[in-house]
């Protein structure tokens, strides 16, 4: 944790006073992962008021610093044994490699933008598999439409502007209509989550200034509409690119989520009394290993990466389903060439990589791609110029059958699948490459990758209608285990066709719905309770300061049996020195948590919030109380210390200038009186509940003076 050197007694108090100092940090929902599954989750529960982490293994990437020279391309990969923490992380299986993101944002970082919904007869039930069984989808195309909707407004789904001036040109984009009007093929603009235009409703135009949402944007850099330079699939440095760091996530941040980067999930383990127990790693210099525990555990690290955290941990997480691993199919991916165009021009650079779309009868796609221009001076430098201007890249996807397995070899995931099942499949979509190669008089390869390629891979923790069927129930919920929740392309029980991006983000939508509408509820057995207080007083140099916060145990039996007696803060700071009254955007308190003597306890507080100047800043408070009947009837002081940043449990206690100011404020009986008035339980057993937190509390005060045992 990051306090300040100093032998003061208010920092002496502040290195005491981190919620979790030396203990199990305890979060509501801890979202494994930033992906489309995890970024959508953790803004709708962020939203819905629960208090989010995000713990994503990799860095953030803002505008401007996605790597381009060979230097930097070079060390662009994902391999922490060697040092690496790059963007793009390589799974090698048998003839089959599988690119996928590491970084804050997922695989949307790198992604080629394309948001096409599943079609509603590929929803299938007891569709028959090759080896035995059945695809069976335990949701409707009917139920997720309303969710397509919700993250097609939030990604700014449009299609490419090919009857505005500046894109008419677009040379591969005219090629593969002409291509597909010549085949009697279905050939159409999908939407693309791309800013061609600098905000809503305006005239698309390149290079304009992006005008930020109303929730910010989490890195703070200036954004600026596409131009066309084909570099969405390494990283889009302009910002153009409505990747998930621009979107949901900075709106997740906005509504008090917090994003922790460069934080790998490494065991899941289920808590007594509920909740999951969850180790990690920091890929920090002197990162170690720690602990968080959580009410709720949503897993988004990837098809790979959340099946193999389950495998990993099959012995902490007795009677999974034996579905664990199967289902896994690459969506049909296959990336090819059609080089030497003899009739026409392609300019494949000039673009985003994916401008249109054609869709195969029998549900398969093909779009045509692009690269970053500096892919054409490679191509004239090697003198094959009629590469640079006319080749394309094409990429088929669509519905193979889902027989994969996925399992552990020692450490490795490694992949068994049978060629033969998907041989009819890949055939008709070469096929059909090779005819839009035809008409445009280009030849066709499948050579220059010199090995299969998967973008999509998805299944491995498949939903089903039941244990015997699936990993996850329908709103990817684990069976078995309440609480925990899968929401990536792992959860898939079959392909999706089109690119899966945006199926994976309105399933997220969907299990978020659920998740807060079962705490709604209440969860059975589960009690909350909540209460206000407000406290004045003044920083040491004369300045005063203030505070109201409510603060909400959700769960009251599990607040009282835990020795940290954790709960959640929320409300405002007032304080000059941080231009005055400022929302808390996270918060914690511990009640009577141990102090430094068996008879001492101390009252506890963190609060993150950030200044007037959007500078953040942590306001830590310790109330130091002897252990006894009659806690309240005397004045007690509550030492503050504020500090530059945000504090996080996991951060090393390196910082020699973050103490910002100090101060004291006082609590008197009639401050106690009002508190009593605001107490709050709701769920079963609200009345007891709230008697013995209140004896708890107070101990023998609260029964002189506590409210009445009532529900509200």
């Amino acid at each position: 944790m990051r306090i300040a050197r100093s032998t003061t007694e208010g920092v002496s108090d502040a290195r005491r006073a981190g919620v979790a100092a030396g203990r199990t940090e305890h979060v509501e929902v801890l979202v494994a992962g930033s992906g489309f599954g995890g970024a959508v989750a953790a803004y709708r529960l962020a939203e819905a008021g629960f208090e989010v982490v995000v713990m994503e293994r990799g860095r953030a990437w803002p505008p401007g610093s996605f790597p381009r020279s060979p230097a930097e391309m070079g060390r662009a990969f994902w391999d922490p044994a060697e040092g690496l923490h790059g963007l793009f992380d390589v799974w090698r299986f048998g003839d089959r490699d599988s690119v996928v993101a590491s970084g804050l944002g997922g695989g949307s970082l790198i992604y080629a933008n394309v948001l096409l919904r599943k079609e509603e007869r590929w929803f299938v039930r007891e569709s028959p598999l090759p080896g035995g069984g059945h695809e069976h989808w335990p949701v409707s195309r009917e139920a997720l439409d309303p969710h397509y909707d919700a993250v097609e407004r939030m990604l700014g789904a449009t299609p490419y502007p090919l009857d505005q001036d500046a894109y008419r040109d677009t040379a591969k984009t005219r090629a593969t209509q002409d291509a597909a009007a010549e085949l009697g093929l279905d050939w159409r603009l999908p939407p693309l989550a791309v800013s061609f235009a600098p905000e809503p409703e305006a005239r698309p135009g390149l290079g304009l200034p992006i005008a930020d949402p109303g929730y910010g944007n989490l890195h703070g850099l200036p954004r600026r509409t596409c131009k066309l330079c084909g570099e969405c699939v390494i990283g889009c440095n302009e910002g153009a690119k409505n990747s998930l760091d621009h979107t949901y996530l900075s709106a997740a941040r906005h509504h008090g989520a917090d994003l922790r980067t460069l934080h790998e999930i490494k065991t899941i383990a289920p808590r007594p009394g509920g909740g999951y127990e969850v180790g990690y790693v920091t890929h920090a210099p002197g990162g170690r290993a720690r602990t968080i525990a959580c009410d709720r555990l949503v897993l988004a690290a990837g098809t790979y990466g959340t099946t193999y955290l389950l495998l990993r941990n099959q012995d902490r997480l007795p009677g999974l389903s034996g579905a664990l691993g199967t289902r896994f199919s690459g969506n049909g991916d296959l990336i090819s060439f059609l080089l030497r165009a003899r009739d026409r021009p392609i300019a494949a650079s000039r673009g985003p990589v994916v401008t249109s779309s054609i869709r195969l009868p029998g549900g398969a796609y093909i779009q045509e791609g692009g690269f970053p221009a500096f892919v054409d001076w490679i191509a004239e430098l090697m003198g094959a110029g009629e590469l640079s201007s006319r080749s394309l890249p094409v990429m088929g996807m669509g519905r193979e059958a889902p027989d994969g397995v996925l399992r552990l070899r020692g450490e490795r995931l490694v992949l068994d699948r049978d060629a033969e099942t998907r041989r009819d499949y890949y055939e008709r979509l070469s096929g059909a490459m090779r005819r839009i190669g035809d008409v445009l008089g280009a030849e066709y390869s499948d050579a220059p990758l010199r090995r299969l390629l998967t973008a999509h891979p998805l299944g491995g923790a498949p939903m089903g209608r039941h244990i015997g069927e699936g990993v996850c129930d329908s709103r990817g919920e684990v069976f078995g285990f309440p609480g925990l929740y899968v929401a990536d392309g792992a959860a898939m029980p079959g392909p999706v066709g089109p690119n899966p991006s945006l199926t994976i983000a309105a399933m997220a939508d969907r299990m978020a719905d659920g998740i807060a509408a079962k705490r709604r509820r209440g969860a059975p057995g589960s009690t909350a309770l909540s209460f206000t207080e407000e406290m004045r007083g003044a920083l040491d140099g004369g300045d005063r300061l203030a505070f109201r916060l409510t603060i909400t145990a959700h769960d009251v039996n599990r607040f009282l049996t835990e020795p940290a007696h954790l709960a959640r803060a929320e409300g405002w700071i007032d304080a000059a020195i941080c231009g005055g009254r400022r929302p808390i955007e996270r918060g914690w308190f511990n009640l009577f948590a141990p102090g430094e003597a068996p008879d001492r306890r101390e009252m506890r507080y963190q609060l993150h919030f950030r200044d007037g100047e959007n500078q953040p800043r942590t306001l830590l408070g310790v109330k130091h109380v002897r252990h006894s009947p009659a806690v309240w009837p005397d004045p007690t002081t509550l030492r503050v210390t504020l500090l530059a940043g945000h504090l996080n449990e996991d951060e090393d206690d390196d910082e020699e200038d973050a103490v910002l100011a100090t101060g004291a404020l006082r609590v008197l009986p009639s401050d106690l009186a009002r508190t009593l008035t605001t107490f709050r339980v709701s769920g079963p057993g609200g009345p007891s509940a709230l008697a013995r937190f209140g004896t708890f509390y107070l101990g023998e005060v609260w029964n002189a003076y506590g409210p009445y045992p009532s529900e509200g």
